[in-house]
Parts: structure tokens; C-alpha cells; sequence
């Protein structure tokens, strides 16, 4: 949420003068919501997260990976004819999320790339490398700042970097994304989609359809 709200953690202040902050957490209708979705490179060990304000639904994930190839990968690897997305078994990017696959075939189409996914067992999403090389420095580094603005949320993100060589690129996403969207079985049969022997409902790849 943002606003003047407890974010959890210790910051240095001079004595005497502490951060003053809400005492009930209740969404600001003002301000409203930031909603983080990242893209971690693994290979070259920096990222990119988009920062919405609307829903997390599964075009908001697809535009995420968008702009980080856009801004990001296609420099990093202007040779590459696939990506590989390691992916949760649930949220806005779940296996079982039509949309999720309509939007990622609409993505293929754009980049002119496939892309394959292989997505988490449920339960073990903690095993995602971004939790651990990415976001939990994210955490550290606004530990016990109240996130007050979008801009305080976009500069605190990608303001940080590790002892290892990580960075980030973070940007907002003031587009809307509207929730309940249905996805028929004509547009689910237009995607182009091979999945793997192994657990294909996890593992599959969307080819671009032209």
C-alpha cells in the first residue's frame, strides 16, 4: 500500500525523531496500491520490475516481461530466438490461467520469439531464484521506509544493487488491467502451444504465429 504506512524493518534516524506513520493499514483511495511484478536474469544477475497500480492479472505479468526484453534483454541478448520463463504454479502467471497463455502468444507475436515456460510445482515457489537473488534485496533495502509515493516505490527498487553486481531497473506501469476477463476456447485454441512430455500442463512453449 502506499502512504505513510509501518513498513517492517530499522532504519537510522537522529534520536528523537522518528518516522511518524498510520496506526491502522487501510488503502489509501488516493494513493491506492503498487503492485510489483519482476523479471530476473539469472545468467547476467539483474532485473527489472514493473511497478502497476491497477491488478495483477496475467497481461500485467506479460507486459512486465515485455518491457524487460524491450528495455533490457533484447541488449543484453540481440541474438536469442527463445526465452525461457521459470515461472510460480499460481498467482497472475499460473499454469492454469488461460489469459496467461493468450497474453503470452500475443507476446510472442510482438518479439517474434518462442518462448517456453516451466513453471514451479505448487508448493514450492520459494524455490524461484528471484526470491532470493532479487526481491528479498529489494526488501532490505526499503526496510523501514513507508512507502509514501510511486515514485519513492520506483526510486527504492531500482536504487538497489548487491556486493555481487545486481541490479535492477524498475518502472510504473500506469496502464489499467481489468479483472474477470474470459477466455474462450477458440482464442484458447489459437495459441500455439507444444507442450512437453513431462508434465505439459508445467512445461510448454508458444511459438510465434507468424
Amino acid at each position: 500500500m502506499i502512504g505513510d504506512f509501518k513498513n517492517a524493518g530499522r532504519e537510522w534516524h537522529p534520536q528523537g525523531q522518528p518516522v511518524k506513520v498510520r496506526s491502522q493499514d487501510f488503502v489509501d483511495q488516493h494513493l491506492g496500491k503498487g503492485i510489483p511484478y519482476g523479471v530476473y536474469d539469472i545468467t547476467a544477475n539483474n532485473g527489472w520490475v514493473s511497478v502497476g497500480i491497477d491488478h495483477d492479472t496475467a497481461q500485467f505479468a506479460a507486459e512486465s516481461l515485455r518491457r524487460w526484453w524491450q528495455q533490457m534483454g533484447s541488449r543484453v541478448y540481440p541474438k536469442a530466438k527463445e526465452l525461457l520463463v521459470m515461472a510460480d504454479a499460481g498467482g497472475s502467471n499460473g499454469y492454469r490461467i488461460r489469459l496467461w497463455k493468450v497474453a503470452l502468444q500475443e507476446l510472442a507475436d510482438a518479439i517474434g520469439l518462442r518462448i517456453s515456460v516451466c513453471h514451479f510445482p505448487p508448493g514450492t515457489s520459494k524455490w524461484n531464484k528471484i526470491e532470493h537473488r532479487m526481491f528479498c534485496h529489494i526488501t532490505e533495502n526499503w526496510r523501514g521506509k513507508p512507502l509514501v509515493s510511486r515514485a519513492v516505490i520506483v526510486n527504492l527498487i531500482g536504487n538497489t544493487k548487491t556486493r555481487t553486481g545486481l541490479t535492477i531497473n524498475a518502472e510504473l506501469d500506469e496502464n489499467a488491467y481489468p479483472t474477470g476477463i474470459k477466455v474462450s476456447e477458440a482464442e484458447l485454441a489459437a495459441v500455439r502451444i507444444k507442450r512437453a512430455k513431462f508434465h505439459g500442463d508445467w512445461n510448454y512453449t508458444i511459438s510465434p504465429r507468424v
